[in-house]
């Protein structure tokens, strides 16, 4: 069999339909974890660690 001259090029889509890049959704994911880390901070300090724990178990059991 007779084999291409051009090796297979893969054609980029610069529309802006275009799905964003993976490093922006891993940055936005990374800005979300970080933004619900300091939201825990936040409470565990204003509740005290008793009253956050005891939050967190009720959220878990409200799902489950």
């Amino acid at each position: 069999m007779a084999q291409s001259l051009h090796p297979a090029r893969q054609v980029q889509d610069n529309s802006p339909t275009a799905a964003p890049t993976p490093s922006v959704l891993l940055w936005a994911g990374a800005g979300a974890g970080g933004l619900m880390l300091i939201g825990a901070f936040a409470l565990w300090f204003h509740y005290g660690s008793q009253v956050f724990f005891e939050m967190i178990r009720t959220g878990f059991a409200a799902c489950f």
